[in-house]
């Protein structure tokens, strides 16, 4: 079988890499095609994957909406001459209009409800959308759920051992407290008009957690002076293996967020339209807290989170939820390789 595989976010590379390997094992070829955001290049070159480069959509909306056809356009010419079987990817809109144009089959994995206008553009041309149970949303008949989170595909403990190696290069022990803080850029199509956390609320945040420990800094966009000191260099395949040892994450990212409580540490997620599988892993597993309020998100959440710090037991107690978890949900990896050879022998 000849797979394209669509990359177009960090998270992407993280979520098909076991699938990539596995395919290929199985005697699969595949053809990557990517898209430039934030480290999703790096990324790939980090682990060692070929692919090909199809520019970037852009920040704004306006660039978006410009380069949609253009990138179309180049993964058309690049990958007809491979002559696919199946397109695959997450929230894949130019994987979908390519299938389509060359008729071929298309399999869409997609976790973000408020992801509206990705979804208008990509569901009538796909044949398949995969989501998680817990997604919020009814996509009609091509919507297919299965019981895990797409951060169990490459966090799983099938995949996943924890490196304390990272520990060392920030001179940090493993019984440190020390607190994760994400910042995202507010530049996806479904963010334009939020903002997430304030100026005022980041400053109040690094100085309140800066009490208990160590502070660490990643952010999709460029900081602000004030900030820099707190910035954290590492390379960003090993930033799973830092929130495994993390006493806690506080940001504005629900990927990461996730990433944190399938890892067994409690994660603060401030974001305005939230997520189902972060609902869920609050009120099932309790690894999450969500605030969507954002005239109270700020201090509500610093609240939340100067509360778990006070837990003599938070990492103790993160690491039993986690194995609940575990239990429950199954091994997203191997329900795709499953799923995508199953579908195309049909």
């Amino acid at each position: 079988m000849k797979i394209v595989v669509s990359v177009n976010h960090p998270g992407h590379v993280h979520l098909f890499k076991n699938f990539i390997l596995y395919m290929r094992k199985r005697g699969h070829e595949i053809l990557i095609t990517a898209t430039k955001k934030d480290v999703s290049f790096q990324l790939l070159d980090n682990y060692g994957f070929n692919y090909i480069d199809l520019g970037s959509y852009g920040t704004s909306l306006t660039q978006k909406l410009i380069n949609l056809p253009i990138i179309d356009l180049k993964m058309y010419r690049e990958v007809k001459s491979f002559n696919p079987d199946i397109f695959v990817g997450m929230g894949a809109i130019s994987a979908a209009h390519v299938s389509f144009l060359l008729q071929k089959e298309c399999v869409i994995f997609e976790d973000t409800e408020n992801s509206k206008e990705q979804i208008r553009l990509y569901l009538p041309f796909a044949d398949v959308v995969c989501t998680p149970s817990c997604f919020k949303d009814y996509l009609g008949k091509k919507q297919v759920r299965y019981n895990g989170y797409h951060e169990l595909a490459y966090l799983h403990p099938n995949y996943f051992t924890p490196n304390p190696d990272i520990l060392k290069e920030l001179g940090l022990k493993e019984d440190d407290t020390f607190i994760v803080l994400r910042f995202v850029s507010w530049g996806a199509t479904h963010d334009f008009g939020h903002t997430g956390l304030t100026f005022e609320d980041k400053i109040s945040a690094i100085g309140e957690l800066s009490k208990y420990g160590r502070v660490f800094i990643t952010s999709e966009k460029p900081l602000q002076k004030e900030f820099e000191n707190y910035r954290i260099n590492v390379s960003p395949e090993k930033m799973h293996h830092l929130l495994y040892y993390a006493t806690l994450l506080y940001g504005e990212s629900a990927t990461m967020a996730s990433e944190c409580a399938v890892l067994g540490t409690h994660a603060i997620f401030c974001d305005y339209a939230g997520r189902g599988y972060t609902d869920e892993e609050e009120t099932k597993y309790g690894l999450v807290y969500n605030f969507h309020d954002e005239h109270s998100m700020g201090k509500k959440s610093l609240a939340k989170a100067l509360e778990l710090l006070n837990d003599p037991d938070l990492k103790k107690k993160g690491r039993e939820k986690r194995d609940k978890l575990i239990a429950d949900k199954i091994d997203v990896t191997k329900f795709m390789v499953g799923f995508i050879e199953k579908y195309c022998d049909l």
